[in-house]
């Protein structure tokens, strides 16, 4: 199963033109790092809490009437009618997408490989290095029995990892400057090497045309509605069962409810391993805090924004390894020591009172769906 190669932009990196399928929709903010669940604490967790902090850091930048406290958890992530034009200030360094093509109608009566697929995040630029972390990017292939046509299916940031993470914070604006905005990308081919050489690529199920037709109208709909990218799963604690504030967005996201919805189709799945990456930040119960109006408008809380400015600047991008070092022991004062983080989710702003471990990359197992039971929340 030979196909054309995955190029740098379609791994790991976004630009402000989003194509899904046959032009779904027009980007706005964006950016993406890979997730899933099950690290111990220990040295192991740091150095990957460590590595996402990097990632973030230097990677591709460019250039409160707060209501009462909302206590249905997790926080629903909302969904739009339509994505916002880019910004031009918003730049990627790798173009998003840019192999991308219309999803094919496939035959009724076609019968459609489907494959899980998952490597290293930054796999073209720096091997199997996040592997061995276990900070993984995930995506599902497809082949057409029929035709031998074989196909890959992504969602990823488009303006790279810092920019959905964190914001700029802009001398001439009020309100830190975000440009995040995820998306949806659909290209013929798979690239055996890069899945296979440090990562996944393994058939999980067999579906028929008339399946992966309906499965493409549901994508549309999905990418067109789902526009901004979310880095972190908030919990109350790493114990089981243990209250969920946040729920991230992303990648492995995007292929576990490709698969659930492939269930709802009438798909079974094999009865095989897989294991996500997902990065967890550990609180007390959030405090809303407002939207940008509220917080950063005329009548704003002042202090408040100030504190939010504060708490962003030293995640500011393309720093020096001085300025990097010092920063990294600003951010390490705000969240571990003085346990603060402000989390920015749904366009609005939200106080987490930290707790230890404060924050964690897990790999763990989230089964594949039966037509019997299907995940939910995601």
């Amino acid at each position: 199963m030979l196909g054309r190669p995955l190029s740098p932009g379609s791994r790991g990196a976004g630009s402000s033109g989003s194509r899904l399928m046959a032009q779904a929709g027009s980007p706005g903010q964006g950016a993406e790092g890979r997730r899933g669940a099950g690290a111990a604490p220990g040295r192991a967790s740091w150095r990957r809490a460590l590595a996402l902090l990097w990632l973030a850091a230097t990677w591709c930048w460019p250039g409160a009437s707060g209501g009462a406290p909302r206590r249905r958890w997790p926080v629903p992530y909302k969904r739009f009618s339509f994505r916002p034009e880019p910004d031009p200030y918003c730049q990627a360094k790798y173009t998003f997408c840019p192999t991308g093509s219309p999803v094919p109608v496939m035959k009724g009566d076609d019968v459609i490989e489907v494959f899980r697929l998952q490597a290293p995040v930054w796999e073209f630029k720096y091997g199997d290095l996040l592997g061995h972390l276990k900070i993984m990017h995930d995506a599902i292939g497809f082949r057409s029995t029929l035709t031998g046509k074989n196909y890959t299916m992504e969602w990823y940031e488009l303006f790279q990892l810092g920019n959905c993470t964190f914001p700029h914070i802009r001398p001439e604006m009020n309100a830190p400057f975000w440009c995040n905005q995820g998306a949806a990308c659909f290209f013929e081919g798979i690239d055996d090497t890069h899945w296979k050489e440090n990562g996944t690529l393994v058939l999980v199920a067999t579906i028929s045309g008339n399946m992966f037709n309906k499965m493409a109208k549901w994508v549309k709909q999905d990418n067109e509605t789902g526009i901004y990218y979310e880095t972190w799963t908030v919990q109350a604690s790493p114990a089981k069962g243990a209250e969920t504030w946040f729920e991230s967005y992303d990648c492995s996201k995007f292929v576990l409810r490709t698969y659930e919805k492939l269930a709802e189709l009438g798909a079974e799945f094999k009865n095989i391993e897989t294991n996500y990456t997902r990065i967890f930040l550990y609180s007390g119960e959030p405090t809303y805090l407002g939207n940008e109006t509220s917080v950063f408008g005329p009548s704003g809380n002042k202090s408040l924004a100030l504190a939010i400015k504060r708490f962003y600047y030293p995640f500011k991008p393309h720093l020096s390894t001085k300025e990097f070092l010092l920063s990294l022991l600003q951010i390490f004062d705000a969240v571990i020591i003085h346990r603060q983080f402000y989390l920015f989710y749904n366009f609005e702003y939200w106080f987490l009172p930290m707790k230890y471990p404060f924050i964690k990359i897990t790999y763990e197992e989230i089964p594949l769906p039966n037509r019997n039971k299907t995940f939910t929340g995601l």
